[in-house]
């Protein structure tokens, strides 16, 4: 496996569409590839924004594209001499992002805004238009290794042959960093027209970069809050635009110590907010929105948090195609969670036969059994569940 890189010659420059948020990362990557001899065009991309002026008097900015977000871009734009354009994407993001994540939340899962919004939005949309402007390539500031394999078994001495190379997705350098985990929906098609020029870096060495190329953005710090909510908690943005129906807190045995405020305000292993009249701590094992309860434990490490296994749907694999099954690999179950070995295989069903009843591998709604080596605490309906073979990023779920 090589690394990919682009080749670019005199007579036509390849032409790459850069997303600019501002920040120092895609700073940092605009240049590196203009340095590497591409035609590089900045692209500023507006999201949606809450409107709080008529609930709290003050204009809420989305983190990703405030009006300073805006103002440096163009700056290190200017700096490196190349176009910055202004891309309207409100619409599309509060469609397929936040009302999503309100939908999410209303039926008591916990989703992952990020990982739809580079599918649908940053990235899936993006290099769809930008296709049609004449681009070749999009490129953005994340943190993963893109490399391109070649097999000499595809290798035909025509010239309508069409070589089905296959790009891999693999974590960054830095570790600390990497963001595969956020692009596991992506596809081959999606794959060929990106560029991740951050992937063979750390994010010390990328500062430093930005100081060497004299980019004002350099020490400039980074939100890792959702950009569409202003408070650094969800909680008030779901009071805001979810109708909570509060009710009550049983322990598992059915007991009532407690009232909730609203369901969608906990998810699994929380602690924070689950107050019980000064008893504690608690902390959420489930929730039933059939009967509108609340269910905790006061044991931090009780076995009601914990899972031997899950069932994941919406998969996809990076490479177009399912592995062969039982998989043994490793899994994330959210962002930073450490990887867990795990066996992936298909979900079983009940059938009837013969007046008994048989469980069989079946596959059903795109879902598939993962079994991990260890107990995970606090598996959440809604996270996504990355899978990885050693630093290779295979594809992912929702945990359902």
């Amino acid at each position: 496996m090589k690394k990919i890189k682009k080749k670019t010659n005199q007579a036509k420059k390849v032409k790459v569409l850069v997303a600019m948020s501002g920040g120092v990362d895609s700073s940092v990557a605009a240049k590196l590839l203009k340095n590497q001899g591409y035609e590089v065009v900045g692209i500023f991309l507006h999201f949606w924004k809450e409107n709080l002026k008529r609930v709290k008097n003050f204009n809420f900015e989305n983190k990703c594209c405030s009006d300073k977000a805006l103002s440096d871009a163009r700056k290190v734009a200017n700096k490196i001499n190349i176009p910055l354009y202004v891309f309207d994407y409100s619409k599309i993001f509060k469609k397929q992002v936040v009302n999503n994540f309100l939908n999410e939340y209303k039926t008591g899962k916990t989703p992952n805004p990020c990982v739809r919004c580079n599918k649908l939005v940053k990235l899936g949309y993006l290099i769809k238009q930008a296709k049609k402007l004449g681009f070749d390539y999009v490129a953005t500031g994340h943190y993963a290794c893109l490399r391109q394999e070649f097999s000499i078994f595809n290798f035909q001495f025509s010239k309508n042959t069409n070589n089905k190379n296959i790009y891999k997705l693999q974590k960054a350098k830095d570790e600390t960093k990497d963001q595969s985990y956020f692009l596991y929906t992506l596809n081959q098609q999606e794959l060929k027209h990106l560029l991740f020029p951050l992937g063979d870096y750390i994010k010390t060495e990328v500062r430093q970069l930005a100081k060497k190329f004299n980019l004002l953005v350099a020490e400039k710090k980074e939100s890792q809050e959702i950009c569409f909510i202003p408070e650094k908690n969800h909680n008030e943005f779901l009071k805001r635009n979810l109708k909570l129906k509060p009710g009550k807190i049983k322990t598992l045995d059915n007991k009532i110590i407690g009232k909730h405020n609203g369901l969608p305000l906990y998810t699994i292993g929380q602690r924070k907010g689950v107050e019980i009249s000064g008893k504690g701590p608690f902390y959420v094992a489930k929730t039933d929105y059939k009967t509108n309860a609340l269910y905790v434990v006061n044991n931090k490490a009780d076995s009601a948090l914990y899972s031997k296994q899950l069932i994941a749907n919406n998969i996809n694999w990076l490479s177009g195609k399912m592995p062969k099954l039982p998989l043994h690999c490793s899994a994330v179950i959210r962002y930073h969670h450490p990887t867990i070995k795990c066996v992936v295989t298909l979900p079983l069903t009940n059938i009837k036969k013969e007046n008994k009843i048989k469980k069989i591998a079946r596959p059903k709604n795109n879902s598939l059994l993962v079994k991990f080596a260890k107990p995970q605490r606090a598996v959440t309906p809604g996270q996504s569940i990355v899978f990885y073979n050693n630093n290779e990023m295979l594809g992912g779920g929702v945990i359902n």
